[in-house]
């Protein structure tokens, strides 16, 4: 096989790496070991025939908002916005509901309106050039006019996002549903929530739902990795699946550019033994229990709201959120755990009634069932769920790493996303995505930004190839 560049694996990195080198004129092959391209961006039938479900990434705000994937014209690819972005429903009290608008979503925070504005309302003010300062800390940038922009609000917006969500909840918001809806954002971390810069992943989530919102792939998420996958072959490349790459040494081009982990890179290849250490001390974070549902009607929320949510943030209050992540960092389940569960068909009636899907946190390589614990997080806010239900499946952390073997011990963020592993993903270096062996690039979800359908790791690892 002799070619300029060669891609191993197809997750939204490895597909954006394939296509900026074709698009650069680089002959570029890409191998894929599974029978299907996408990684996390698949869609199959997994309950019944005719139902469409995404077996890992839905929602794609962060395609929307990367500056790897928003100017790239993708046929096939319609992004469907739900009525409201997010809701996170609270026992006794309405739900709090996340718009598109960040000041109609402060007004229903009360004397929390004027915190929202300042925090998550002003970053989205602040646009694309904040939202690019945030996803290429390490350049390279927009024109400077833009930069300048972006680093005013990011000192703005920096602040905040550095401290842990329990404790900017408790100093900066008054009320339960502010407090509470900045730790359901914030739990998407798969931190505990008393950790440095969990409010900045919560408020990053949060400006992107008013900046570009939360929307889903009409049709599937498999419809995006198909259509990168087209574009490569557009441009003459080849794609291939069904072709697991064991050692480097069987490849023969000048750029190999890996969409692994840190773990499968090091038994690839043989690393100079400084490199090898520091990688082997990456780590790995919290797992996930997911689920998918066949429902014959919407969920039969208490808040008819809720209905209108693409994304819904289960829990409770901000006490009860920090305590389930808490738990499950110190390797134990939560009977009561934080559940995110995603509404498609709220905006893609496309995909053959009613499928769901939802996952919580659980211990890295964790075999419980959390069926359970799930469903009546679900009937809590939902009370007559289980009577909707046609057919459900479930995948623990080892069906999921099975499926996808970036997914450690069901790890879906790729890597802890602790303080240290943001400055050091994987090694702390100016370009994180080269490595020591000459023409060889890393650029999965264990690279920076780190985990998201953002192709920017692979766009960061391709310019770093294409200036040899």
């Amino acid at each position: 096989m002799s070619v300029d560049a060669i891609v191993v694996g197809s997750g939204p990195n490895g597909l954006v790496a394939a296509v900026t080198l074709a698009e650069a004129g680089r002959r570029v092959t890409l191998l894929e070991a599974a029978d299907s391209f996408g990684g996390g961006l698949r869609s199959a039938e997994l309950t019944l025939p005719g139902v469409v479900h995404d077996v890992g990434a839905t929602v794609m705000a962060m395609a929307l908002a990367s500056p790897a994937l928003r100017d790239l014209d993708l046929k096939g690819v319609e992004y469907a916005q739900p009525p409201l972005p997010a809701a996170h429903p609270l026992d006794d009290r309405p739900a709090v509901l996340v718009h598109r608008d960040a000041d109609r979503t402060a007004e229903g925070l009360g004397r929390d309106a004027t915190v929202w504005r300042a925090t998550a309302g002003a970053a989205a003010r602040a646009g694309f050039p904040l939202v690019d300062l945030l996803l290429k800390p390490l350049g390279p940038w927009s024109p400077p006019k833009a930069r300048w922009g972006g680093l005013a609000a990011a000192a703005g917006f920096g602040a905040a996002s550095a401290m842990p969500a329990t404790a900017l909840g408790r100093l900066a918001f008054r009320t339960v549903e502010g407090r509470a809806l900045l730790a359901g954002m914030a739990a998407h971390s798969l931190l505990d929530l008393r950790a440095p810069l969990t409010s900045g992943y919560g408020l990053t989530l949060a400006t992107l739902a008013h900046l570009v919102g939360w929307p889903v792939v009409r049709g599937g998420s498999q419809r995006l990795a198909d259509a990168l996958v087209a574009r490569l072959r557009e441009l003459g490349g080849e794609a291939v699946t069904g072709h697991r790459v064991r050692r480097l040494a069987e490849l023969d081009a000048g750029t190999v550019v890996l969409d692994v982990t840190p773990g499968q890179f090091l038994r690839m290849a043989e690393l100079p033994p400084a490199y090898r250490d520091r990688l082997a001390r990456f780590r790995h974070g919290p797992g996930v229990f997911k689920m998918d549902w066949a429902l014959d009607g919407p969920v039969p929320w208490r808040d008819p709201a809720v209905a209108g949510a693409g994304t819904v943030h289960l829990g409770g209050t901000l006490e009860e959120i920090a305590l389930s992540e808490a738990e499950t960092t110190a390797g134990r389940h939560s009977p009561r755990p934080y559940v995110l569960l995603v509404q498609p068909y709220a905006a893609d009636p496309t995909r053959g009634g009613y499928p769901l899907w939802a996952y919580c946190h659980v211990p890295n390589g964790s075999s419980a069932d959390m069926t359970g614990a799930i469903e009546a997080q679900i009937e809590r806010y939902a009370p007559g769920f289980r009577e909707r239900v046609l057919a459900r499946h479930t995948m623990g952390p080892a069906e999921l790493e099975a499926l996808n073997p970036n997914l450690v011990g069901g790890d879906v963020g790729g890597g802890l996303a602790s303080l240290g592993q943001f400055l050091k993903r994987p090694v702390w270096s100016p370009a994180p995505w080269r490595t020591p062996l000459p023409g060889v690039f890393l650029c999965s979800a264990s690279t920076p930004p780190g985990p998201g359908v953002h192709g920017v790791g692979g766009w960061q690892a391709a310019r770093l190839a294409l200036r040899r």
